[in-house]
């Protein structure tokens, strides 16, 4: 058999083979190459065998609360703005990380263009005015995260309403002006009070707006549910909650003031958990709690008391499957005494009885920093080997993005070299979807002289990533690639554009990451 590319005859110019089919043919340029008409690699040519895609979650949190990570300061330029954020995207692809979790609403504002709340002072420097040029930012990230081969998930707040540091006046449309009602006065905070079922809808509402209009990977909460203890103008630390408290018992209720409160942040998970699945099944819902839930659990750890003092009963919603994914925050070092990393994610794994995703978060910004707290990088590289080393976890989140950008310390380059080295796909979240993808369609044309790969997923299935592994010169290289994509010229994946591959192997990769057969292409 012979083909005609660019006005050159070529005999059997490429062959296709998913590796367990058995029917024998060939495929060429522009044909679709089906299973019945594909052969597998002979078993005595180990080289044609691609090597298994790495399964890790690689993430950063990218904090936008007093501009911790991004923007640099409140007020830039629409241009300055779009320009540090393409910046930080590239470092998080080039160091190999698979995941960013952006801040899109630090304290009841947003990071996007919204009808429920009002532009984010730290974007534009002040509450409710627009970025001028318009532009939306969680849009953009998204579009520009997966276009280099990054999950995004959208991290919310869910009750913060003003933090400690900001100075400027709220927005008329700001919930603590809209509804007073509903925002207590805590400390150096303004906080939504978890006790009222308005402000629970609240959240759901504006979580739900952005997974219904973004094409997110996850939905992300943080550690902050009722306040972090505060010293308040009375002297008091308890969270001033009386008026909920008392409609609460007014209407019947029971249960003790801490079981309350508890109940109130329950009620708020185990809605987001359902409603985020019912409205598009493949986002993820993740929570990032604080990583001890209570001292003595386990035996050897002390500190502080999230189920006591947050009204956080994080074990629960873990054992009973409310999330897709945890990342307790275990920002204590190796050794550190009465909480000890290897200690800590021992417990969490032992008590993930639903198998959900166990990916803990690492204190990354502590390493290079000043005073008598700064870790080495070699602190955080025992970490994830540790985590490595557990096989029901799976992952690390590191906080936060700054530290990358500023290589302290080298740790950034020990992402590259060491850590990161080669990609990752995310781990697959069978309880969501557990089903095995179709092979693909994969050509090969050569229009002049560039090669160029022509994809097409089995029925027009919408995928999320396509991964290209390259055998260059007798080693395999692997590219992730934004599953919207179609055509792609090889130049623009090889480390060295002037090399040209011998085989290339595609795998396409769904919403919740599972994956087909690799399917390859053998080129003359």
């Amino acid at each position: 058999m012979s083909v005609r590319v660019s006005g050159i005859r070529f005999a059997l110019m490429l062959t296709v083979f998913p590796c367990a089919v058995h029917a024998q043919g060939s495929a060429s340029p522009g044909v679709p190459a089906s299973a019945s008409s594909a052969f597998p690699c002979p078993q005595s040519d180990s080289t044609c065998v691609a090597p298994p895609i790495p399964r890790e979650f690689r993430g950063v949190w990218v904090a936008t609360v007093g501009n911790i990570d991004w923007p640099s300061r409140p007020g830039l330029s629409t241009a300055l703005q779009q320009e540090e954020l393409t910046a930080l995207l590239d470092r998080a692809a080039k160091l190999g990380l698979n995941a960013v979790i952006f801040q899109v609403r630090p304290a009841g504002d947003a990071f996007y263009a919204s009808k429920i709340e009002p532009w984010s002072e730290y974007l534009t420097g002040t509450q409710g005015q627009a970025p001028v040029p318009f532009w939306d930012p969680l849009a953009f990230v998204v579009r520009e995260a997966h276009a280099r081969g990054l999950e995004l998930h959208a991290w919310f707040n869910p009750y913060r309403a003003r933090g400690p540091g900001s100075k400027r006046p709220l927005s008329k449309t700001h919930l603590a002006r809209t509804h007073r009602e509903l925002v207590r006065e805590y400390g150096t905070q303004l906080w939504m009070d978890p006790g009222e079922p308005a402000v629970r809808a609240r959240t759901l509402n504006v979580v739900l707006d952005v997974v219904k209009r973004y094409d997110l990977d996850g939905v992300h909460l943080d550690d902050y549910f009722y306040p972090y203890p505060e010293r308040r103008k009375n002297g008091s630390t308890d969270f001033p909650d009386a008026r909920s408290w008392k409609k609460y018992r007014k209407a019947g209720g029971t249960l003790a003031r801490d079981d309350w409160r508890r109940r109130n942040v329950d009620l708020l998970i185990e809605a987001l958990h359902v409603q985020v699945a019912r409205t598009k099944p493949w986002v993820k819902f993740g929570i990032s709690p604080f990583g001890i839930w209570r001292p003595g659990y386990p035996e050897s750890v002390t500190g502080f008391d999230s189920y006591v003092k947050l009204f956080a009963d994080s074990r629960k919603w873990l054992q009973r499957g409310w999330a897709d994914y945890f990342t307790p925050q275990l920002y204590w070092a190796m050794e550190q005494e009465g909480r000890k990393y290897p200690d800590l994610l021992r417990w969490w794994v032992e008590q993930d009885s639903m198998h959900r995703h166990m990916w803990p978060g690492n204190y990354t910004g502590r390493v290079g920093e000043a005073g008598a707290n700064r870790w080495g990088r070699e602190e955080i590289i025992a970490q994830v080997y540790v985590t490595r080393a557990e096989p029901r976890a799976t992952g690390n989140v590191h906080f936060s993005m700054k530290v990358l950008l500023e290589n302290r310390d080298s740790i950034a380059t020990t992402f590259e070299r060491l850590l990161y080295a080669e990609p990752a796909l995310v781990p697959p979240s069978p309880w969501m979807a557990n089903r095995t993808v179709a092979d693909p369609t994969v050509n090969v044309t050569e229009p002049g002289d560039s090669l160029t790969l022509v994809l097409e997923p089995f029925r027009r299935e919408s995928l999320r990533w396509w991964v290209v592994q390259l055998h260059v010169a007798g080693h395999w290289e692997t590219h992730v690639i934004d599953g919207a994509t179609r055509r792609v010229r090889l130049a623009q994946l090889l480390r060295d554009s002037s090399s040209r591959p011998d085989l290339i192997a595609v795998t396409a990769v769904d919403r919740t990451e599972n994956a087909s057969r690799p399917v390859t292409v053998r080129l003359p």
